[in-house]
């Protein structure tokens, strides 16, 4: 199925585009609770820094949470069908870190699992200053 064929519903576009800002709010993203349900069995990521990331290294002590100082909501958040089931998403994220701005163009792949959305992929790329 071609992405012109499938259209995303409101529901699901809110849906996907708040499980990726709960990944950039510290609430939310030191709840290993939640980013349980949040990343697939099979995710991994390209970091920003290069870095590969497996799916352990995505929990965290909920007791050294930090503050993430990212611009909300995402800017230039798109998503798109690539199938009936998958979507991906792409926006710039912006985070603070004292008086510099980190940006970076952001991809992640999202798969419909039983009545969830649960997230597969996801690559950082920085933009230059």
């Amino acid at each position: 199925m071609h992405d012109a064929d499938v259209s995303l519903t409101k529901e699901d576009l809110d849906t996907i585009r708040r499980l990726e800002e709960c990944l950039w709010i510290g609430e939310t993203r030191y709840d290993n609770a939640l980013m349980d349900k949040v990343f697939a069995a099979d995710f991994f990521e390209f970091g920003r820094s290069g870095k590969t990331y497996a799916r352990a290294e995505m929990f965290f002590d909920p007791h050294s949470a930090e503050v993430i100082d990212a611009t909300i909501p995402l800017p230039e958040f798109h998503a798109r069908h690539l199938s009936e089931d998958v979507v991906q998403v792409t926006y710039v994220s912006e985070v603070r870190y004292g008086e510099n701005i980190e940006r970076a163009n952001r991809s992640s792949i999202w798969s419909r699992e039983g009545a969830g959305w649960q997230l597969r992929f996801h690559q950082g790329t920085p933009i230059p200053v």
